[in-house]
């Protein structure tokens, strides 16, 4: 959750601002699709919504969030150093600056109607007011672009999370259902409104239940309306004025850009180093398109890095998170002055076909399960490598299966052994797949051992080290051979924990975290604290003599606490 609130105080706000009127739009419509069904329905939620949206609390926080919105958005577009973008930010950006050209009348009509001239601005009288008119129109477009730039704002926020991921069909039909459900409800309630205007014997309680607007009220509307309209625009000319002498100085002073790799360019100073790349054709990885929330975009200054500015406070952070060198920058946040040389981390390779989103990783905290063989080399010494394929396939032929019971992968096999992971919605539930893996693993082994023996061959032995932690998931490979996989330092204490199972012969060890995360108390006196290479401390775990009892024996442990 942390990687979504990266980034500066400044992105921060317009993702903060930005949900608030996500909620403020889609409780509106929603609102509105009730006239679908019931006049009553719909005045009910509106009474609802108007309990929040107008109170003082209510109001500053809607009408701040817009203006904070709209204004950081403003500042960014007038300090960029470039118009070259994606596509959806280009969309995104044109949606937000069309969204106030159309809001302003609504906005004229409705509260401020309200709060000036008394008038009853139930959404009976917003559909009198605009249906079968050339302003319904403007509306329901208006509505459309609101949810799309919504939509698409909250989808480049959660991309990068795996609970989005799966759940985009249902959520994409739930997108494409709020609008229509709203323009239904408007359809349908316009409609009855509008005849029971006609209705002279209706018509004049309609006016006075709704304090209707006479034509001069109308007119003061109108004329502010404009007015507020030529405000946006000036704004907009601000911000366009802004940009473009922006542009002229910085055409007027250029800098030169190596690359390291041969590259060379010269572009317009002011600009970020990511802008540079991009108007002159350098390929340049940016995941989160330029915004400082990720480092894909970073370089190695090889040369002229006493010339940078400082790093901000939220670029620090991004590279210390990820241990990067100290000549380590990220592309979208420096702007060169002088000459630099730079070494780009990430390269791509400039062909259509990109990878899948999956090869750019994704962390999560799950359980995994180490396994290895006793004695593996010893026992097949002098054996035909046929023998010893033979037997290794017998053997994960007998273990796995519990581990795939449980929900498991086994995310790669190492020789006499292998790693599993317990990819589930939670760390709790990857906790209670692993412990039920670890104890079918257990049973299993036995009843393999038994047709060893049989056979008039010995038991195998086998260590376990389980433990649960952050892990990062993704593609790992060249481009279209890259398997998912995973890493992490808990892969690594995974191992570990394996490794001493030997040295304190028990068949396996169960660290404390993946315990806790399971709801298991285990008594202080049953744990060892095992001293494990690549950990600052010592990290506290269950040696387990024989797994295949497991739940009995923390079950054991339960009702000694209990009692």
């Amino acid at each position: 959750m942390n990687g979504l609130w990266a980034g500066s105080w400044g992105t921060r706000l317009r993702i903060a601002s930005g949900l608030v009127l996500f909620v403020y739009a889609l409780t509106h419509f929603l609102n509105i699709g009730l006239g679908l069904f019931s006049v009553e329905w719909m005045d009910r939620a509106q009474d609802w919504r108007q309990v929040v949206t107008r109170s003082i609390a209510g109001t500053i926080l809607l009408y701040g969030a817009f203006l904070v919105h709209m204004a950081l958005a403003l500042v960014k577009l007038a300090r960029r150093g470039t118009l070259r973008m994606p596509f959806w930010e280009a969309a995104q950006i044109a949606m937000g600056l069309f969204i106030p050209v159309l809001l302003v009348a609504h906005l004229i009509h409705t509260r401020n109607a309200h709060e000036l001239y008394e008038v009853n601005d139930r959404l009976s009288y917003i559909m009198l007011l605009l249906y079968d008119t050339a302003d319904g129109w403007k509306q329901s477009l208006l509505l459309l672009v609101v949810w799309t730039h919504g939509c698409v704002g909250l989808h480049f926020w959660l991309r990068g999370t795996a609970w989005w991921r799966r759940a985009q069909p249902a959520l994409i039909a739930g997108a494409a259902l709020v609008p229509a459900f709203a323009l239904a409800g408007f359809l349908v309630e316009g409609r009855r409104i509008t005849a029971a205007f006609a209705d002279p014997d209706q018509q004049q309680t309609l006016l006075q239940t709704f304090n209707f607007p006479d034509g001069e009220t109308f007119a003061r509307l109108i004329a502010l309306t404009g007015q507020m309209r030529w405000v946006f625009g000036i704004i907009m000319a601000i911000v366009a004025v802004a940009y473009l002498v922006k542009y002229i100085r910085a055409r007027q002073r250029s800098v030169r850009i190596s690359y390291g790799s041969g590259s060379e360019i010269i572009a317009p100073k002011g600009l970020t180093l990511l802008e540079m790349s991009r108007i002159r054709g350098i390929p340049h990885a940016s995941l989160c398109g330029g915004r400082g929330r990720c480092t894909t975009c970073r370089v190695l200054i090889e040369e002229g890095g006493e010339f940078l500015h400082p790093a901000s406070e939220a670029e620090a952070q991004s590279l210390a998170s990820i241990n990067a060198e100290p000549n380590a920058r990220l592309a979208c946040q420096i702007r060169p002055v002088e000459p630099l040389t730079v070494f780009r981390v990430f390269e791509p390779d400039g062909r259509r076909k990109s990878r899948s989103h999956a090869s750019q990783g994704e962390e999560k905290e799950l359980a995994l399960l180490f396994l290895d063989m006793r004695g593996f080399t010893a026992r097949t010494t002098g054996q035909l490598p046929y023998d010893v394929v033979f037997l290794l396939n017998r053997f994960f032929d007998a273990i796995v299966p519990p581990i795939t019971a449980q929900n498991g992968t086994v995310d790669k096999y190492l020789g006499d052994g292998f790693l599993a992971v317990f990819e589930t919605a939670d760390p709790e539930s990857s906790a209670k797949a692993a412990l039920r893996a670890i104890e079918g693993v257990s049973q299993a082994l036995k009843t393999f051992n038994a047709q060893l023996e049989r056979e008039g061959q010995g038991p195998i032995a086998i260590g376990i080290g389980a433990h649960l932690g952050g892990v990062v998931l993704g593609e790992i490979g060249a481009a279209e051979h890259a398997p998912r996989t995973l890493i992490g330092d808990t892969v690594n204490t995974a191992s570990r924990l394996e490794g001493v199972t030997k040295e304190h012969q028990v068949q396996a060890f169960i660290s404390v975290p993946l315990l806790d995360a399971a709801g298991h108390a285990v008594p202080e006196k049953m744990l060892i604290a095992l001293e494990l290479r690549g950990l600052s401390t010592p990290l506290l775990a269950w040696p387990v003599q024989q797994a295949r009892d497991l739940h009995a024996q923390l079950a054991t442990f339960t009702a000694g606490s209990t009692a």
